[in-house]
């Protein structure tokens, strides 16, 4: 039986696919670095949390009338009985870390980012995928609106160092508890008489959780509602001032945005800002992050009542539209390695220790357990790239010696001291 990966699901390779050139493990860590230099730049710091959680952490946060809860989580029983949840998405879980660790002491603003791997079973297609990493940024504690112009500037940021130059920007706010009633029932009013003419997800929603009708996909629903309510109508004098602050903050830091009046994101938990950062490089998946402001959630998960903002990127998706784009990170952490060549069964064991010596000194060292020629020897440390070779054979191993050729030039070669190897190999490399 030949084994594939599970539908809509990838492995991350060592060598680039000629197909898909975003599935190169070095060009994701290459995204991962820009990531975290960015972040540590604005003050964050990094949190991991566990793969899985209970589930009713994300049906509570994230509301169970939810696409995500309702048809996407990846949610089982284990051994112990209990229902546990593979992530759907990554703010929640850190709010329940933060509170079992005590990170929300009073007063105390968190700010940290994450690298983590997202589940949803989603109808799969190019850029949506099962199983998905995702970059995100929390910050926990600050209600003011520059935060929110903070989060938003971080991404916008990571987008600019990644060549990612056309992104727009599209923003909204959804209101607070107060006065997110007042646009319900405009919304309800609207969408009634229209009813017929929507999805049966829509109609259901209609009737259990009416905002999440202006999430939908299909576009029957979209075309319904282009011309709904808009949020900002109904929004009380507080979320009004914090947006137009925002608006502000966005205009002095020459963050060009949109106005999206009906974008409310997937999950239940957000409040005020909510935003979305769109490519014209994707289709109809054009959505490469996300995010937005969640004051209740804190509280929802059983700390007391604290602000937050964040945001998701999808790191396939930024890879795709890299590709698209023709930009090519720089790779800088794949080192100039040596090849030992060895000829004779007294020069492949002589080999061990040696190959240990080198690494213990900083050398990046290969060789061959194959017992293959020296020819195909030679040819191996050309596919992998080595920039020099040592032979060693009988005569070598007697004189004490390896002959080391610097693959980069024409019969560049010499006699070296095995005692002085690694030596010889920072001459012509200092970084090494």
């Amino acid at each position: 039986m030949k084994y594939t990966a599970p539908p809509y699901m990838h492995d991350v390779l060592p060598t680039e696919p000629p197909n898909e050139r975003w599935l190169h493990s070095a060009r994701w860590r290459a995204l991962e670095r820009v990531f975290e230099d960015v972040c540590r730049l604005h003050g964050y710091r990094e949190i991991r949390t566990p793969v899985m959680e209970a589930t009713e952490l994300f049906t509570r946060s994230i509301g169970e009338e939810t696409d995500i809860v309702s048809k996407e989580m990846f949610t089982f029983t284990d051994r112990g009985g209990r229902s546990m949840t593979l992530r759907p998405e990554g703010t929640a879980p850190v709010i329940r870390a933060a509170l079992e660790h005590g990170l929300l002491n009073e007063g105390n603003v968190l700010k940290v980012y994450y690298i983590a791997t997202i589940y949803r079973y989603e109808h799969g297609q190019r850029g949506r995928y099962r199983e998905h990493q995702q970059t995100g940024v929390e910050l926990l504690g600050a209600p003011d609106p520059a935060a929110d112009a903070d989060v938003i500037g971080l991404a916008i940021e990571f987008y600019r160092r990644l060549g990612i130059l056309d992104t727009e920007l599209r923003l909204n706010s959804v209101g607070c508890p107060a006065c997110r009633p007042a646009y319900v029932r405009a919304l309800l009013e609207y969408a009634e008489p229209r009813l017929p003419l929507m999805s049966m997800d829509n109609q259901r929603r209609f009737r259990q959780n009416p905002l999440r009708m202006l999430d939908s996909k299909d576009e029957r629903d979209r075309e319904v509602l282009a011309n709904a309510p808009s949020t900002l109508a109904t929004l009380c004098d507080s979320c009004r001032q914090h947006f137009e602050v925002l608006q502000g903050h966005l205009t002095d830091l020459g963050i060009g945005f949109t106005l999206d009046v009906r974008l409310v994101r997937g999950l239940d938990y957000y409040t005020r800002t909510a935003f979305e950062f769109v490519s014209p490089q994707l289709g109809a998946q054009n959505v490469i992050g996300g995010g937005g402001r969640y004051d209740g959630l804190v509280e929802q998960c059983g700390g007391k009542p604290t602000p937050g903002i964040g945001f998701g990127i999808g790191t396939e998706r930024c890879l795709i539209v890299l590709d698209q784009l023709g930009i090519a990170l720089p790779v800088d952490d794949e080192r100039p390695f040596l090849f030992l060549a060895t000829v004779g069964a007294d020069a492949a064991k002589r080999a061990v220790p040696l190959l240990a010596k080198l690494r213990r000194s900083g050398i990046p060292c290969e060789a061959d357990y194959t017992g293959r020629s020296l020819k195909a020897q030679m040819r191996l440390a050309n596919r992998l790239g080595a920039r020099w070779v040592a032979i060693l054979g009988e005569d070598e191993l007697a004189r004490g010696v390896a002959v080391l050729k610097d693959m980069n030039g024409e019969n560049d070669q010499r006699i070296v001291p095995l005692d002085h190897l690694g030596d010889a190999v920072r001459c012509t490399h200092p970084q090494v």
